[in-house]
């Protein structure tokens, strides 16, 4: 889990954070009411997170998308829709 020890925005980059360093992740999406959408799952190289990630949330059951290690499940990142410009 990653704070901010002042206000900031949620968000993140186009780009892939640095924490995601192994060769492969989980991706699985999740419904609006946080229950896994079965089916949508499956490991993933890294580098292809991206596109997979873009194809799931085109799902319109998958409210957002988890990367978790391939190795142990643990969460390392979540990936949400990103609204209009100024929206929360």
């Amino acid at each position: 889990i990653f704070l901010c020890a002042e206000a900031c925005e949620a968000g993140g980059a186009e780009t892939l954070p640095a924490i995601l360093a192994s060769p492969d992740y989980i991706v699985r999406g999740y419904g609006a009411d946080d229950r896994i959408v079965y089916g949508t799952g499956g490991v993933v190289a890294t580098d292809a997170i991206p596109a997979r990630a873009l194809d799931l949330l085109a799902d319109d059951r998958v409210a957002y998308v988890h990367v978790r290690s391939s190795r142990n499940n643990c969460y390392q990142c979540r990936i949400d829709r990103q609204g209009p410009a100024g929206a929360k």
